[in-house]
């Protein structure tokens, strides 16, 4: 149990607020490039509790600054594109994508006000079809982490873009450093409702869970029993806020304390391995609402069961009323890290997962990290042609085991 002060520190993401100044030393998923186009090169973005507006010039670069403008707060959204900047549709006021004031139509040529106003502005890169911003200190700004999976050439890539999640990010990162939710949420709930196929094997008897620490954030290790049993490890735990499973990844991006934008990148390998192009920016889904008719969540998907468990939380968890156990380990190495992370801020140093060196950024490889698996041809190992950890590589002394009690209902299994 964490008290009311932690919980605080934990879910609050705004500027000056310590979890907002951790996020903000990360580069954080802005929109995707597809989105904007020649026809609607602009869109509001808010972001860490910050209204945003972020733009695409016709030479293809871009830019993200405040929504509001420093001359009399009105939407630059309205604005127009001009000279690599935007221009301020209620008295013309010019701005780059730095934020320097390039011109102000209305005021004295002697006026140094231009030259010494600085509108609020981040600097953004674009990779795989993503567009990032760094939103924390200048003389901080790390390396763009290249993520190997969005630089893999033998395949194609598609960006989903979840429903507005109505809670706070932690609700569903959270829910990555938890092993145990998938037997029941997921394999229990579509064999339920008479659709035990959909389980995707999380409901086979479930005999032993445990957690480990690895140097970009938090593993988890399963073991199951019986005629489809098996051990595995993976679904990572990308530190900050980011989940990796094999062939995507998800970036859980605050929009403010209380909504969170869920990035999906999906990564389909061509049977082969071989190169695929995929002309143009990787396209972009929108998954529809979790809720039916009735305005109650459907369960008919993954993202529906866990949009259920995050929002009915609340929109920011009561974390002094839960209850932990040894089952929430994981959750709480979490939660350690945060702390230990925004404590490291706090002193000016760097924070876990930022990424200095350019040999290191180059290609950053989470996929050897996840569990060996029996592959035939067609399958992402033997398209990316990446050799797994074997067990012993990856678990040492801080790998930390709970066995499940044979009277479990989870040691029966769902079928």
């Amino acid at each position: 149990m964490i008290t009311h002060e932690e919980n605080e520190r934990l879910t609050r993401v705004g500027p000056g607020t310590p979890m907002g100044a951790l996020l903000r030393r990360y580069w954080q998923p802005v929109c995707a490039a597809a989105e904007l186009t020649a026809e609607r090169p602009k869109q509001r973005i808010r972001i860490l509790g910050e209204d945003l507006v972020v733009f695409r010039q016709p030479d293809g670069s871009y830019g993200l600054v405040a929504e509001r403008c420093s001359h009399r707060g009105a939407s630059l959204y309205y604005g127009f594109l001009e000279d690599g900047g935007i221009r301020c549709p209620y008295h013309g006021w010019l701005y780059d994508a730095g934020g320097a004031c390039l011109e102000q139509p209305f005021e004295p040529a002697q006026s140094m006000m231009k030259h010494t106003l600085r509108h609020p502005a981040y600097p953004v890169q674009k990779l795989a079809g993503i567009v990032f911003a760094y939103m924390g200190p200048p003389d901080r700004q790390p390396i763009l982490p290249r993520w190997d999976i969005l630089l893999w050439e033998s395949g194609t890539r598609t960006i989903e873009i979840r429903p507005v999640l109505n809670c706070s990010w932690l609700q569903a990162e959270e829910n990555t450093a938890d092993v145990t939710h998938t037997y029941f949420l997921h394999a229990y709930t579509f064999a339920k409702r008479g659709r035990p196929q959909m389980g995707g094997g999380f409901g086979r008897p479930f005999a032993q869970y445990g957690f480990q620490p690895f140097p970009w954030g938090l593993l988890k290790s399963w073991i199951y029993e019986g005629p489809r049993g098996g051990a595995g490890w993976g679904n990572l735990l990308v530190f900050p806020n980011m989940l990796r499973l094999e062939g995507a990844m998800h970036w859980r991006v605050p929009i403010d304390d209380t909504h969170t934008r869920i990035v999906r990148m999906e990564f389909r390998p061509s049977p082969d391995g071989s190169p695929a192009e995929q002309p143009g920016e990787p396209p972009v889904t929108y998954e529809p609402s979790w809720l039916n008719e009735e305005g109650e969540y459907h369960m008919d998907t993954f993202s529906s069961h866990d949009g259920m468990a995050w929002e009915t939380q609340g929109p920011i968890f009561d974390r002094t009323a839960e209850h932990l156990g040894a089952s929430d380990f994981g959750i709480v190495l979490l939660r350690r890290m945060l702390f230990d992370a925004m404590a490291a801020v706090h002193r000016g140093e760097d924070p876990q997962g930022i990424v200095r060196d350019p040999e290191q950024a180059a290609c950053i490889d989470l996929e050897s990290w996840l569990a060996e698996r029996d592959y035939s041809a067609g399958t992402m190992e033997h398209a990316m042609q990446v050799r797994r950890r074997a067990r012993e590589e990856v678990f040492d002394e801080s790998h930390r085991v709970v066995d499940i009690p044979s009277t479990s209902t989870a040691r029966q299994g769902t079928s």
